[in-house]
């Protein structure tokens, strides 16, 4: 039998070597994914067709191709805003819950051409405008570590299953956090690419004023860095195109960085930040000295300086949906819907104006570090249904959680969200690091480091 929690380069090892066949692959992870999805809502389609025809395709790939091919044999997931030709795509709202998209994503399409196993589409929250998974269409996303808590969002699902070990990757999206909230949400690992890095052909342009990219999440550094590999590069025509890396981001995985000067955010006016988040900062910048580099407090506040400028921006960006049904959307992300509804076209390029100058002051403030870190929620996951406490204080109550990581879309910066210990009630606690602009290959190269030294990946939740 299968590991359920094999990494995605020991699984395709395995797969290349004939010591497993993709069907057999295929059908372990669909029947996972089956049995406890009930439990979870990490999936909102679940396609045991898909898989198993993903997996009779690979198998007639020649020696040279299954080589080349990076997902060979590996299972991966699809958020259910991103579109996949003839599989539903609901973006988590009624109002689109039986859409069929005529299209794949690019990054759908280079996904299945790497070789990898498509098993279905992650829960999200609608149109992806919470920080938590619940109240739209798709089932709440709840977190494996305990299964009163989220899961995190907008990329719930995602990080939900792959806690849960129903499959090594899953593809995310991040407009204000989405990946990394729920990367630490569920003790897992996932990176926001730098601005332009993957591109959001053909669909989207420059998604929520160029805030939102797709990206990879994973159990491991080195999967999401092989996952990103996969997914980087533009399409001809893309708004937003990011310098090509000096090297593989799976070589960077074996590149230590060393004396590194880290920049440390512990506070914001948002929020006050839990006591125990704060302890495991701390923790994980003591690691990071005992390696040989230099950690320093910084005081900035990108996410105070920043809020009510990506609050309007993330709000005409929701409000932009077409909608046929006001009263089933979602009420939080309704109030979201109805402001961005009454933003003006010359307001709009106004704040994107503020956004660009404000977003360039930050990056020249942190210029002086080569990687800033700090946490990437206030306080670990809440309880689903609590947050936030009335629809009408959703602005303020949702940014206070996630402080840490919405200013890093507005610069355009690459931030990732590694595991960083337990919580005492036994869930996961987290750690961002932040890179310089299009500098995805040192951050990668420091969080491998930290997970040598604070290894994560054989804790699992107990579910079976």
């Amino acid at each position: 039998m299968l590991n359920p929690y094999i990494e995605a380069h020991e699984l395709r090892e395995m797969v290349m070597k004939k010591d497993v066949r993709p069907r057999e692959v295929a059908q372990f992870f669909i029947e996972r994914a089956q049995k406890l999805n009930p439990k979870l809502g990490a999936f909102m389609t679940i396609t045991p067709e898909r898989a198993i025809a993903d997996a009779d395709r690979i198998e007639k790939m020649s020696e040279t191709e299954q080589r080349r091919a990076l997902m060979f044999g590996v299972p991966y997931s699809i958020k259910d805003l991103n579109w996949t030709k003839d599989i539903r795509t609901s973006m988590g709202s009624k109002n689109y819950e039986n859409f069929m998209p005529p299209s794949d994503d690019e990054v759908v399409t280079r996904m299945r051409n790497a070789g990898g196993i498509l098993l279905g589409k992650t829960t999200t929250p609608e149109f992806g405008g919470r920080p938590t998974t619940e109240g739209g269409l798709c089932p709440p996303a709840r977190n494996p570590w305990n299964l009163e808590h989220t899961a995190g969002g907008s990329s719930g699902g995602a990080g939900s299953a792959l806690a849960a070990g129903l499959g090594p990757l899953a593809q995310g999206s991040d407009g204000g956090g989405s990946i990394r909230i729920p990367a630490a949400c569920c003790g897992v690992v996932g990176i926001k690419p730098s601005r332009g890095r993957i591109s959001m052909s053909p669909v989207a342009g420059e998604a929520w004023a160029g805030f939102a990219t797709f990206g990879p999440m994973a159990r491991s550094v080195r999967d999401v860095a092989t996952m990103l590999d996969v997914l980087h590069g533009p399409v001809v025509g893309d708004p937003y195109w990011a310098p090509d890396p000096v090297t593989s981001f799976r070589a960077a995985c074996e590149i230590s960085p060393r004396h590194l000067k880290i920049g440390m955010i512990s506070k914001t006016s948002l929020a006050t930040v839990d006591p125990e988040t704060l302890a495991a900062l701390d923790s994980a910048a003591k690691a990071f000295e005992e390696m040989g580099h230099h950690v320093e407090p910084i005081s900035t506040d990108p996410g105070g300086r920043m809020r009510d400028i990506v609050m309007s921006l993330i709000c005409a960006g929701v409000g932009s949906v077409p909608v046929t049904d006001i009263n089933l959307v979602d009420p939080v992300v309704r109030e979201l819907w109805e402001a961005g509804q009454k933003i003006s076209a010359a307001q709009y390029i106004t704040t994107v104006t503020q956004m660009h100058n404000m977003a360039r002051e930050i990056v020249q403030e942190l210029a002086p570090w080569d990687v800033v870190i700090s946490p990437v929620t206030s306080s670990p996951a809440v309880k689903l249904g609590t947050l936030p406490s009335h629809p009408s204080k959703g602005m303020t109550e949702l940014t206070a959680w996630i402080p840490f990581t919405f200013a890093f879309n507005a610069t355009g910066q690459p931030a990732f969200s590694v595991p960083n210990g337990f919580s005492k009630a036994g869930l996961p606690l987290a750690l961002q690091i932040v890179g310089r602009p299009a500098d995805e290959v040192t951050i990668i190269g420091l969080a491998a480091q930290f997970e040598k030294a604070r290894p994560w990946k054989d804790k699992h939740p107990q579910l079976d």
